[in-house]
């Protein structure tokens, strides 16, 4: 590549696509004008900031490189990122001389949500070949560890511009067959798309047991989650998968995390508790989408969930522009960093527990006697976290590690 991205075009693609605006590149900032045709729509995508008004904008920091954070937040993180700088590497272009456009344009329409760029540079077309996920899990590892290159354009097609630092891919699962395929993303293919993810050279042979078990906990818990699985391996515990939940049929549900909505920087602790229930009363005008909220947090705090950074809450955009919180995800044991919560509790982010999570729920107009029942019922879900370990087939001692750390933290 030889010259960089100038100009971008945006979409909104839910139930049919409409030219949202237009991302232009000029004297370093980047500068975004919405289309008429969506103003007309009404719809905020990005109220805090971009607000839905005519007229050229430029975001008022670099948080995300000058880029609005809604856009940012289509940007593969971690694994998907190394995947494109490496290929970039091999095409002999520097990654780090890519302007954030440069990167939309592979993104294109492979995101996740509702937002598709263009143009877009082509991608080679995959065979919708069967999926043996113990071999790709091998190759992961192979390309994690020792930069094996084979596997490389293959690596980048399932990865679906999904975020986070854990090798993971895209994939179809066909609900007759039970074959797993590639995913093409597309709107008129309404075959269930599902995330699978692999572990990380650093993580325990049953760490997708462990995500899965967790699932198994937050379910009862009762916070909202996708539908997951536990998928079968011969080399270890098993792979956690995820039922994408951006889509629905035909449609398209634009996504936002919360790092980007508020420009928060997910790879440092910026965050509290309290400004995420503050933004969602303020984006959903529901307590009952604010006690949903609530019961997710409450769950990472008695479930020592500590790597709840701003990019690990979401909000979805129905067809008809109302906003709701998204199902939890990324939920698993984690010891955060420096052993503290990423997202503090009332100033607390070494041992938050009952008595931070009863404040919070003052400050967000939750009435005490229902934030005292959604603690009990993630409390005693927590409480039997080996049922969940053991019908997880996580090992004992994976199992009695995390059963300490419940215990200590269900007594705060």
């Amino acid at each position: 590549m030889n010259d960089f991205t100038q100009s971008l075009f945006v979409d909104y693609c839910s139930s049919q696509p409409i030219a949202m605006g237009r991302l232009v590149s000029m004297n370093r900032r980047i500068a975004f004008e919405y289309t008429p045709e969506f103003l007309k729509l009404g719809f905020e995508l990005s109220p805090f900031k971009l607000p839905l008004k005519p007229g050229v904008q430029f975001s008022t920091d670099r948080v995300f490189d000058g880029l609005f954070g809604v856009f940012n937040d289509s940007l593969p993180d971690g694994w998907g990122r190394l995947l494109l700088d490496r290929k970039l590497k091999n095409k002999g272009v520097f990654p780090s001389h890519l302007t954030p456009l440069d990167r939309l344009r592979y993104v294109g329409t492979h995101g996740m949500g509702a937002l598709q760029y263009r143009p877009e540079f082509p991608f080679t077309s995959m065979e919708k070949k069967e999926i043996e996920l113990d071999q790709l899990a091998q190759e992961c590892t192979q390309f994690e560890e020792k930069e094996e290159e084979p596997f490389l354009d293959e690596l980048i097609q399932l990865n679906g511009s999904s975020a986070g630092a854990r090798p993971k891919i895209l994939v179809s699962l066909d609900s007759k067959t039970k074959l797993i395929r590639a995913s093409d993303n597309h709107r008129n293919h309404t075959h269930p798309d599902w995330i699978v993810k692999f572990r990380s050279s650093v993580d325990p042979l049953d760490m997708g047991s462990i995500e899965y078990a967790y699932h198994l906990m937050a379910t009862i818990a009762g916070v909202i989650v996708p539908e997951a699985r536990l998928f079968k391996s011969k080399l270890c515990s098993g792979y956690f998968g995820v039922k994408r939940f951006d889509r629905n049929e035909k449609i398209f549900l634009h996504s936002h995390t919360l790092s980007g909505l508020l420009h928060a920087n997910h790879r440092i602790p910026s965050l509290d508790y309290e400004a995420v229930m503050k933004a969602t009363a303020i984006l959903t005008k529901n307590i009952a989408e604010q006690k949903k909220q609530f019961r997710h947090i409450a769950f990472n705090v008695f479930a020592h969930n500590r790597d709840d950074h701003a990019k690990n809450f979401s909000f979805l955009m129905d067809e008809n522009g109302i906003l709701s919180v998204s199902p939890a995800y990324d939920l698993t044991f984690s010891a955060g960093p420096g052993g503290e919560h990423c997202t503090t509790v009332m100033g607390n982010g070494r041992s938050p527990g009952k008595a931070d999570l009863l404040k919070l729920a003052a400050v967000s107009g939750i009435d005490t006697k229902d934030a005292l029942d959604i603690l009990s019922q993630v409390k005693e879900a927590v409480s039997q976290w080996k049922q969940w370990a053991q019908e997880a087939g996580v090992s004992k001692s994976s199992m009695q590690l995390i059963q300490k750390s419940l215990c200590e933290q269900l007594c705060t």
